[in-house]
């Protein structure tokens, strides 16, 4: 299969990951991001463990990773969103460039936001 950046297609589609407390956040999370069309598809990556520095202290926590693909116009509202119902008080955004997919999954990407 040949990849593509696909030339009929000018959004710059993005990856991005944000991780949540539990599996019933990420999956509610994940739901309003498809339904708002602000990601394609995400996935849920349950039972990982995250080790940060939080206010003077290492901190240990199980918690469980989203997968989301978007298109990079729609970064800010998806921010937005996240502002709104994530529960952290500072939560995880980051994202980075689709520079390669198959032709057949960027036109889906593309149709579906």
């Amino acid at each position: 299969m040949a990849l593509s950046a696909s030339k009929n297609i000018k959004r710059n589609f993005q990856v991005a990951l944000c991780t949540a407390p539990d599996i019933d956040t990420a999956e509610s999370l994940a739901e309003k991001m498809v339904k708002q069309k602000l990601a394609a598809c995400v996935n849920i990556v349950p039972a990982m463990t995250s080790v940060y520095q939080w206010q003077g202290e290492i901190e240990k926590e199980p918690e469980v990773l989203l997968i989301i693909k978007t298109a990079e116009e729609l970064m800010a509202e998806l921010g937005d969103l996240l502002e709104e119902k994530h529960p952290y008080e500072v939560f995880e955004l980051i994202s980075c460039d689709i520079e390669q997919a198959s032709a057949a999954y960027l036109q889906w990407l593309n149709d579906e936001l």
